[in-house]
């Protein structure tokens, strides 16, 4: 929100010689983040003055509209003679007077301003639109000055544009809505400063009347608890805004548009109430309050014909729908500069939620929208009535109705219990209990309990002391989010001031180091990384349709998948029920960017629902829950194990000048799996690999790994429909293993460290294309006892000599004996033995013999 000071001192008396760092830093202590603080009289250097328009010659033969302009500067020029300047902006004609900065002068940004010759003529100097001074974000034209402006050509411009004031750029949190107005910002300033404070809401306003000012029906009162209008008569449509109003909504970042519509934006960032200006004579019929109807149309006043849901509010005519209530009004009562003469002011006040809702689903955030879903103070609805009616009258001409319309639904606010030492108790800083009230009451609460008997001597006991003592909050109207005692807490410490809370470092409780837990999945990303992986932290949210483009069966259980009731994209609202399918968004958003050999990696839980599960029973704020109401609770929390998940795609092994690189392909998903279970302390015997059939990978192409029995997860190449579905390159690999899953690891005795020499032997046996590898490898170890130190497969081969589907698999095999030197019968005995086993399994003959 961007705000002058000049402005806000209308409504609070700032120290007149207040330095802008004490500005921010006061607006910094109560909690509202400031984005900058800009001296505008620092920001344009150079001479700005008031032009006259005296001539317009328009240019043709370009790509987009010229102008050729002379300008009346004054004196200003040096000469007296019209400044020559070419201009792109339309919305200006002969008579009219601009604001021109001439050469010399610096716009903000370090724009140089200079003389040149640009589409054939001559240009010495600009005419200035409000975003090239710096004044707003309004470039679709220059700054034309009103009538009401005195400044005759060459005057500065500085003071009738307002380049003399001090502009405050704020960001306002989502709770803290009241602050989008200078009524919450001058309220606040007043409690820095401890200043008057002349709050606008006052301003006296006739209630409403038995006789409404138009027939208006609010068939829902919840999304529209409140509903005021009032009519005007006889307006002047082609009344121009005052320079005066204009120049602020500018400063603010909004544009001008017709006096009535701009009375509204005027009176919505002073009060805070959004307000709708109709052109009475474009209705048809009583106006009714409703929720939309599922497929209706409404065409808004950006022009967009829009779909609405049951889920947005509108409010309709004889016609239907002519304003998309509390975001954006329609085109067929739009108040029309030189043909609206009767308006229809409306103040409502609709439900928040419903607002951010509707403005998301249209993703129209308007400056409304904006107020509305952070919340607006129900009880000024008539006062800016009462206050857009004056404008319009004193500036517009009409007569306004006796007429007002107000349906009021909005219910009182709930008084709020708050212990009076709480302030102290939960922040650790003496906060007596009548300083606890007076900060209360300052921010507009009422305190009803006790207030007229406390006391600051802290040895008195009782009431006085706030020992025991429950005081009775009522929150203001304008202060939604004040809702349970740690809101008034935090009211009671911003106020006081968070610098006398003070910064106290929490003593560290002793601890055993990190849990089994935390080493296992350290160790894990540890290992992954040292192999060349990049791990990645993708949202965990998907998409309806992942399931079916990884091929998930029917009835997988990865299918089912937790829905969010607020996702942050409604394309993505269910929660992972795998880490593949971000994971390979990620690897494809990385192939989309220009990478083409990747390795990624990440560790991250996954959520499976509850089926049958219900809701979490409600628990409040005031109390620990109970052991019940935990179980309750956590037995509806879906099931979160940790995974982790590896994608390869590209080469693994680089091509250069060394030789040619070598592709990723299923085994170094595999062997990456292996990986992970050694570095989680699963010892090699207890894990299995073995030939398995399991969406998303290839059936021919896919492993699954097995510990103690169990599976624990899958690797291998992902099926071609899969890839093609998501747009991936061919052969791309991929693996994911249950962290949760795996038993803990057992307590591994260190090796036995021989001095003696090893005996190496090779051995390539013939076995079935059928037969595993790996369960060959075991077959090995278990037939040659505990001479075998090592046994490593070095070469596979198939040929039409061994036979139809035959093939030969060749190991390395290392025995050694811990206490003496091997001889050869005993290193051959040790080799026949593994041999025989594996024949005896799986029917292995000697290559050769």
């Amino acid at each position: 929100m961007r705000v002058s000071v000049s402005w806000l001192r209308e409504y609070v008396d700032l120290p007149a010689d207040l330095p802008t760092g004490d500005l921010e830093q006061a607006l910094v202590d109560l909690g509202i983040e400031v984005e900058s603080v800009v001296d505008l009289a620092e920001s344009v250097t150079g001479q700005l003055v008031v032009g006259e328009v005296r001539e317009i010659e328009e240019l043709t033969g370009f790509k987009k509209p010229i102008r050729f302009c002379r300008v009346d500067v004054g004196a200003a020029n040096g000469t007296g003679e019209p400044q020559e300047i070419v201009c792109g902006a339309r919305n200006f004609a002969v008579g009219d007077r601009v604001v021109v900065i001439l050469p010399g002068g610096v716009l903000p940004g370090g724009f140089a301003i200079g003389a040149r010759k640009t589409y054939g003529h001559n240009s010495a100097g600009m005419i200035c639109s409000a975003k090239e001074l710096g004044l707003g974000d309004d470039h679709s034209g220059i700054i034309v000055l009103g009538p009401d402006v005195t400044a005759k050509p060459g005057d500065d411009a500085r003071t009738v544009v307002g380049l003399d004031d001090v502009v405050l750029d704020l960001e306002i949190t989502p709770d803290r809505g009241y602050a989008l107005s200078l009524r919450g910002l001058a309220r606040e300033l007043s409690h820095a400063f401890e200043v008057p404070l002349r709050d606008p809401a006052l301003l006296p306003a006739p209630r409403g009347t038995e006789t409404p000012a138009y027939p208006v029906e609010v068939r829902d009162t919840v999304g529209c608890d409140r509903y005021a209008a009032r009519l005007v008569r006889g307006v002047d449509p082609n009344a121009p805004t005052p320079s005066w109003m204009a120049q602020r909504l500018v400063t603010a970042g909004i544009r001008s548009i017709s006096l009535p519509v701009d009375i509204t934006n005027y009176v919505m960032l002073e009060l805070g109430q959004p307000m709708h200006a109709f052109d009475a004579d474009r209705i048809a019929g009583p106006l009714v309050v409703r929720r939309a109807e599922a497929g209706e149309k409404l065409t808004t006043l950006d022009g967009v014909n829009r779909v609405l849901t049951a889920d947005d509010m509108v409010i309709c005519d004889d016609t239907g729908p002519i304003s998309l209530a509390a975001v954006m009004g329609g085109e067929t009562s739009e108040v029309v500069t030189g043909g609206t003469t009767n308006v229809l002011f409306e103040a409502a006040h609709w439900d928040p939620a419903m607002v951010g809702r509707t403005a998301r689903r249209h993703k129209l955030f308007s400056e409304a929208a904006k107020r509305w879903e952070r919340g607006v103070d129900p009880a000024v609805a008539l006062v800016a009535l009462e206050r857009a009616v004056r404008l319009l009258t004193e500036h517009g001409g009409g007569t306004p109705s006796a007429e007002i319309l107000d349906i009021d639904h909005v219910r009182p606010r709930t008084p709020i219990s708050l212990p009076a030492d709480l302030p102290t108790r939960r922040v650790g800083v003496e906060y007596p209990p009548a300083r606890v009230v007076a900060l209360l009451e300052r921010v507009g609460c009422t305190v009803a309990q006790g207030a007229d008997r406390l006391s600051e001597d802290p040895g008195v006991v009782g009431v006085a002391s706030g020992v025991g003592t429950t005081l009775s909050v009522t929150p203001p109207t304008w202060r939604p989010d004040l809702t349970d005692p740690a809101d008034l807490v935090e009211e009671v410490v911003r106020l006081d001031g968070y610098d006398k809370v003070p910064s106290v470092l929490p003593t560290a409780p002793p601890g055993r180091g990190l849990t089994p837990r935390q080493r296992r999945r350290r160790a894990v990303a540890g290992s992954l990384a040292e192999r060349g992986y990049v791990e990645v932290l993708a949202h965990p949210f998907v998409s309806p349709e992942l399931a079916d483009q990884l091929g998930l069966p029917a009835d997988d259980p990865r299918r089912p998948a937790v829905r969010l009731a607020n996702p942050l994209s409604e394309e993505e609202p269910l929660l992972r029920t795998t880490l593949l399918g971000p994971l390979l968004g990620t690897l494809k958003r990385n192939l989309g960017r220009g990478l083409r050999d990747l390795a990624l990696y990440e560790i991250g839980a996954v959520f499976h629902p509850r089926v049958g599960a219900g809701s979490p029973p409600a628990m409040g704020v005031d109390r620990r829950p109970t052991d019940e109401e935990f179980a309750a609770a956590d037995a509806v929390v879906p099931a979160q194990p940790v995974h982790v998940a590896a994608v390869l795609s590209g080469d693994i092994d680089p091509a250069g000048w060394w030789g040619a690189g070598r592709p990723a392909g299923w085994a170094d998903a595999i062997e990456a799996a292996r990986d992970v279970l050694a570095a989680a302390g699963i010892p090699d015997e207890w894990v299995e690999v073995r030939a398995a059939e399991y969406a998303p990978w290839h059936p021919g192409r896919c492993a699954e790994l097995l510990v103690d029995g169990s599976v624990v997860g899958h690797a291998g190449e992902l099926h071609p429909l899969v890839v093609a579905a998501l747009e991936l390159p061919r052969r791309t690999c991929a693996m994911e293993l249950n962290l949760d899953a795996l038993p803990p690891s057992p307590v591994t005795p260190a090796p036995t460290v021989s001095g003696f020499p090893p005996a190496l032997i090779d051995v390539a046996l013939v076995v079935d294309e059928s037969v595993p590898a790996e369960q060959v490898r075991r077959a090995l170890e278990a037939g040659a006892g505990e001479l075998l130190e090592d046994v490593r497969l070095f070469d596979v081969y198939s040929s039409a000599q061994l036979g139809a589907g035959r093939r030969s698999l060749a190991y390395k095999l290392t025995f050694r004996a811990p206490d003496r030197t091997l001889t050869g019968e005993e290193a051959l005995a040790a080799r026949d033995a593994a041999v025989a086993v594996v024949a005896e399994r799986f029917g292995a003959t000697l290559r050769g013999a």
